[in-house]
């Protein structure tokens, strides 16, 4: 099941980050999410309604009396609209209104009059986070169910460093992805090892392959979308880890073997998406090999096989497996799902999927054959993430 957010109320406040929300109402808008724009006062005193009119092709909403919604009473109509409210910038002083439930103006109102969700996203000065007050206005809020989107940690407007700057648009923008995910695997501790391994041969060269990491990455993102406490361990890429309970960054096979047996006890499902090399060196040089006329010969030793290791354990994860094969896909994949005693393997075609942004799949289990038409990996990790539930709830739940 795949889910979507078609229209949302984007409140703004009176802080300086106020210019980020015409940004992210322009990403909104280019997703084709209607973006219906409520300002408070302070809000009109960082940027105009104009701009975000222009850029929403919607009227801007400010004043509780406003008479131009159906039956005039705009903070009903509009919250009743809506699938989901979001504050960006919340201030400390708009926090503080909804912590003690204060309605004294349409943006307010309409946030305690709504029968959506609410997400809000913090921006302020790094000492005003911190104050005791806006601390727990901000216990309050978990307390009533308001989703916190941040704030984090950097440079702010009145030249100081600290936690309190509000998130970027793009990763608002995904954590509205991500809320609206079916938590699937809500509770449960997930292990995925992604990207290749390198297995040096002197010191400045190695043996690996062309894995991007990008299927493994999307694959912990869907999984924490889906309510799960997420492990990544990753091989060398340029990607930057999403926001999972913890990522371990690991060079060859051997690093990531001791990395992924390190936390198998404690994981309930297993996806090794990594591409891990076969083969690995023996004796590789400390020095980098000076090239000669001569040719070089490497010895080489196979690599463990790490998802076959896991599975062998006594207590071991619920555990998929992927095969990147260049023919015979569906075949050589099943072969490997039944040597390795797998209940579901993701097979897809090394020469189309490696490196690329989108992929077609085919998922192998007891039950046959699944095809996930081409889509990013990111979809596609989030149907996979959605059909690895629903095995692993029939055998365990």
């Amino acid at each position: 099941m795949e889910t979507t957010v078609k229209r949302i109320i984007l409140g703004v406040t009176g802080g300086v980050a106020a210019y980020k929300a015409a940004e992210l109402a322009r990403l909104l808008v280019k997703r084709g999410i209607d973006a219906q724009v409520v300002m408070t006062a302070a809000a009109g005193h960082f940027v105009g309604a104009a701009t975000f009119q222009a850029i929403t092709s919607q009227p801007v909403y400010s004043d509780l009396w406003d008479a131009r919604t159906a039956n005039g009473m705009a903070h009903i109509d509009l919250s009743r609209a809506a699938d989901l409210i979001l504050i960006v910038p919340a201030t400390a002083d708009f926090l503080a209104k909804l912590a003690q439930g204060r309605a004294d103006d349409l943006l307010s109102t309409l946030c305690l009059a709504r029968d959506c969700p609410l997400l809000v996203a913090p921006a302020m000065n790094r000492q005003m986070w911190d104050n005791p007050a806006t601390r727990r206005n901000i216990d309050q809020l978990a307390d009533d169910g308001i989703v916190l989107l941040g704030p984090t940690s950097g440079p702010q407007a009145c030249g100081e460093t600290g936690q309190g700057r509000m998130l970027e648009p793009e990763a608002i923008v995904e954590a509205i992805d991500a809320f609206v995910q079916p938590k699937t695997m809500k509770g449960l501790k997930v292990l995925v090892t992604a990207g290749p391994t390198y297995e040096a041969i002197d010191a400045v060269r190695g043996i690996t392959n062309r894995s991007s990491g990008k299927m493994g990455y999307a694959v912990a993102r869907a999984a924490i979308e889906a309510g799960a406490q997420v492990t990544l361990i990753s091989g060398p890429t340029s990607l930057t880890p999403p926001a999972v309970a913890e990522t371990v960054a690991v060079t060859s096979a051997q690093q990531m073997l001791a990395a992924v047996e390190a936390r198998t006890d404690e994981a309930d499902i297993f996806i090794a998406v990594a591409a891990v090399a076969d083969y690995y060196v023996l004796n590789p040089s400390e020095n980098k090999i000076k090239k000669d006329a001569h040719i070089l010969t490497l010895e080489l030793a196979p690599n463990p096989d790490i998802l076959a290791n896991v599975t062998r354990l006594d207590k071991a994860p619920f555990c998929v497996g992927f095969a990147a094969e260049s023919e015979n896909l569906e075949e050589y994949a099943e072969l490997k799902r039944k040597r390795k005693h797998l209940p579901l393997i993701v097979a897809n075609d090394a020469n189309a999927a490696i490196g690329s942004d989108e992929v077609d799949l085919i998922l192998l289990d007891d039950a046959g054959r699944h095809v996930l038409d081409k889509a990013d990996k990111l979809t596609q990790a989030r149907r996979l993430i959605e059909h690895i539930a629903k095995l692993y709830n029939a055998r365990f739940q």
